[in-house]
């Protein structure tokens, strides 16, 4: 048990998220990541909310691992309508895919949904619009 002086560990870099994450999380999470690298080079990798999350004029999308489950983050109500049928034995809850870790998430939906949240991003640049209804 952790010393109540003892602070938790806080990654910096999605390497020390990912690193410190046991199989088959990382391993599962570590497809997640490639899969957004490769659908969107351009976004910025960072950590947000303690968890990894890549930006691209605003948020883009955000991944993590939990106890009984992984997630996977950003993405739209109606994007995810679009991909239900592609995501059997995941659970669906607003704006959250939660997948079992052992399952994975299929590259080519990741990918898909990565490039339909960059389009959606530079619309609402254009327009002036960030997310979470945030002016620039």
């Amino acid at each position: 048990m952790m010393n109540s002086k003892e602070k938790p560990f806080v990654p910096k870099t999605v390497d020390e998220y990912l690193a410190a994450l046991a199989e088959p999380a990382k391993g599962a999470l570590a497809n997640v990541r490639a899969a957004i690298r490769e659908a969107a080079p351009q976004a910025e990798e960072c950590i947000s909310y303690q968890i990894p999350t890549y930006k691209y004029k605003g948020m883009l999308v955000h991944f993590a691992a939990f106890k009984n489950h992984c997630g996977f983050y950003g993405v739209s109500k109606v994007v995810i309508e679009q991909y239900i049928n592609k995501l059997p034995g995941c659970k669906i809850n607003g704006t959250t895919i939660q997948f079992k870790a052992s399952q994975g998430l299929p590259a080519d939906v990741v990918k898909e949904i990565v490039t339909i949240r960059l389009k959606q991003n530079d619309e609402n640049f254009e327009h002036g619009r960030r997310q979470y209804g945030k002016k620039e």
